[in-house]
């Protein structure tokens, strides 16, 4: 592959994003507004507005930043954060295409581990954020043999069976 592309996350993310934020905070600041402009406190109201506003844009450039592109030497990862990392095929031993139920529901999304020799997680992508056809274009382009299970897991199964796939965090039956 000589010319790099570049996957985004699924875009009704970001617009769900947004019309929550809006459906959130106008009904609030509304009736701030309007217990505090005849009392002369509102200053402080809008503060807080801007702070919300702020914030927004922030979760907005995080968003438009995140990205995977696939390169000649395997994958770039760009975070929400600004970090960029590289995933290079040559490190990957497996990578894992899981069906992980949604929840509580009888629904299932892809889950792509990238993992190395020693079974550490290098890449996750997760199926909530990314298409599946995005999920297999970075398996293929990884070009590592894929572990696809055949019958779909929850999470908890996920845990017991591969616990080193997941951070810590998500190890803790309690805080994941």
């Amino acid at each position: 592959m000589t010319q790099e592309t570049t996957l985004r996350p699924h875009r009704h993310l970001f617009l769900r994003g947004i019309l929550a934020v809006v459906a959130l905070t106008t009904p609030v600041f509304a009736v701030l507004y309007w217990l505090t402009i005849p009392n002369g406190p509102w200053p402080s109201v809008l503060a807080g507005q801007l702070l919300v506003l702020a914030a927004t844009i922030l979760g907005v450039q995080s968003f438009l930043a995140t990205a995977v592109e696939l390169t000649e030497s395997g994958v770039r990862v760009r975070d929400g954060l600004g970090r960029t990392r590289e995933v290079r095929s040559s490190d990957v031993a497996t990578t894992h295409i899981v069906q992980l139920y949604d929840g509580s529901t009888l629904d299932t999304l892809p889950q792509l581990f990238a993992t190395d020799a020693e079974g550490r997680t290098l890449l996750r992508m997760r199926g909530q954020f990314w298409a599946p056809r995005d999920l297999e274009r970075v398996a293929e382009q990884l070009e590592a043999p894929i572990s696809r299970p055949e019958e779909s897991m929850t999470f908890a199964q996920l845990r017991r069976r591969c616990p080193r796939m997941l951070p810590w965090y998500e190890r803790l039956p309690r805080l994941g």
